[in-house]
């Protein structure tokens, strides 16, 4: 078996760059798709072809499934790589790639559907043995059923619908009573599966720091994780895995409690947005594997090849003003710059001179940093934000290096409640002075005279989420 001569991604923005920088490596010649918008965007820069897609909206572009597939059939692409959102959890897109004689580099669409449904999913890792959380048996038929379930599971419970995404757009109703679990930590276990029996898992990662439930900070290991608890959820992730007949890359995702004990949340049939900082401390190229995997061959790692090296941390870089309520931002980046340096990675999906749009996810770069220890992993990640400068746009970049500054966030005191119980220190009123200087600088920009070789002070590289 051999790797595809060529592959298409079907994403844009960092994963699609990040997805075809090891396409490169490989040898394997790339193909972007993009709407208009993203025209000029880093992916089409990166790929050797690209097509463009046409759609109602710029999101409905990249969920063409049938101009995906021309495309790919079109170019010669032998693969199709869905990176994550959009098409990469959808059962049909894998399909129809198959029956169109291309590959698809994700799990099969067996699996996805499985885990696709929260109750499906969760009556699958009860029968694997995975621990999960008590609470209806299905979905409820009413209010009253639910009441019931909720009397029987003892309070306080959470009403969770069945379909991903809260239901929302699924068309089904259904919903299902679990235990609510206080101060939870978010942990998950990255999986990797071949068609020749390999199942094993690259460890944990934290994703506790989470506004309004969409992760903000990870890292890997979990400061809260000792290697006995470690190794228990890892082999119930790889249980269940087993049990789905998985392929490809996967996410299994738990909740601890304060105790330690931990239960099953649901799984991710593709790669993660948080998925660097797993690289970083495994030195495991995880889209490499998913390439190899699709492609027929085995895994070049077996589990006790995985090693956890130090700690890292990543930061996801939005265009949104933290300090105003979290609100998304637009607007054109007049000037970019990413930190570099020993253990820093950046993913990145914008580039000097670019839009950011309302039209799609405000998320813009993922800062990562790579440390012997925990503490040296979060020092040079508070320093690579304040490096971090992307001006035209506000950014969330000082909320995050506020939040790492945190005691509690230094001893490991992480729950998916942390932001709003620490909202006090954490979200700030702009100073008067930030805003004057900000329109300094904006001015200076549109000048004909502004010298782009300008390096920004540090005093103005920290003054607040405009500038930084």
């Amino acid at each position: 078996m051999s790797l595809p001569a060529k592959v298409l991604v079907a994403n844009r923005g960092e994963i699609a760059v990040r997805i075809i920088r090891t396409l490169r490596e490989l040898g394997i010649a790339s193909v972007a798709v993009y709407h208009a918008l993203d025209a000029d965007g880093p992916a089409v820069r990166a790929a050797d072809e690209a097509i463009e897609l046409t759609g109602e909206t710029p999101v409905g572009a990249y969920l063409q499934i049938d101009q995906i597939v021309a495309a790919a059939v079109g170019t010669g692409a032998e693969a199709i790589h869905p990176g994550f959102g959009f098409l990469s959890e959808n059962p049909a897109m894998a399909e129809a790639v198959t029956a169109a004689g291309v590959t698809w580099i994700g799990p099969p669409p067996g699996a996805m559907r499985a885990m696709g449904d929260k109750l499906t999913s969760k009556r699958l890792a009860a029968e694997a043995g995975v621990p999960i959380l008590p609470g209806s048996d299905g979905a409820v038929a009413d209010a009253d059923a639910a009441v019931a379930a909720a009397e029987r599971t003892g309070y306080p419970v959470l009403v969770k619908a069945s379909a991903g995404g809260g239901g929302k757009g699924f068309g089904d109703g259904r919903v299902f009573v679990e235990r609510f679990v206080q101060r939870p930590r978010h942990i998950e276990v990255q999986v990797l599966a071949d068609g020749h029996g390999t199942v094993l898992h690259l460890g944990e990662r934290e994703c506790s720091i989470q506004r309004r439930y969409q992760k903000v900070i990870e890292e890997c290991p979990s400061p809260f994780v000792d290697e006995q608890m470690r190794a228990a959820m890892g082999e119930t992730a790889v249980a269940l895995a087993r049990a789905v007949g998985y392929r490809s890359a996967g996410t299994v995702e738990m909740i601890a409690d304060q105790r330690g004990d931990f239960y099953f949340l649901e799984m991710n049939t593709r790669l993660q947005v948080e998925h660097p900082v797993t690289e970083l401390v495994t030195g495991i190229d995880i889209v490499a594997e998913q390439i190899r995997v699709a492609a027929g061959e085995r895994l070049t790692i077996s589990q006790a090849d995985v090693t956890l090296r130090g700690h890292a941390i990543e930061c996801r870089v939005y265009a949104e003003d933290a300090d105003a309520g979290f609100y998304p931002a637009t607007g054109r980046l007049a000037l970019v710059r990413f930190p570099v340096g020993d253990g820093i990675r950046v993913d990145a999906g914008v580039l000097e001179g670019g839009e950011v749009s309302s039209s799609f996810d405000p998320m813009i770069a993922k800062v990562c940093a790579h440390g012997a220890t925990r503490s040296e992993a979060i020092a040079r990640e508070r320093a690579a934000l304040r490096d971090t400068v992307l001006l035209g746009v506000t950014t969330n970049t000082a909320f995050l290096e506020r939040v790492l500054a945190t005691p509690e966030f230094g001893r490991g005191e992480t729950h998916t409640g942390f932001i709003d119980e620490h909202a006090d220190a954490l979200i700030q009123t702009p100073t008067p002075a930030a805003s004057e200087l900000a329109l300094v600088v904006t001015a200076a920009l549109a000048s004909p005279a502004f010298d782009r070789r300008w390096t920004v002070p540090e005093p103005l590289a920290s003054i607040g989420p405009w500038i930084s």
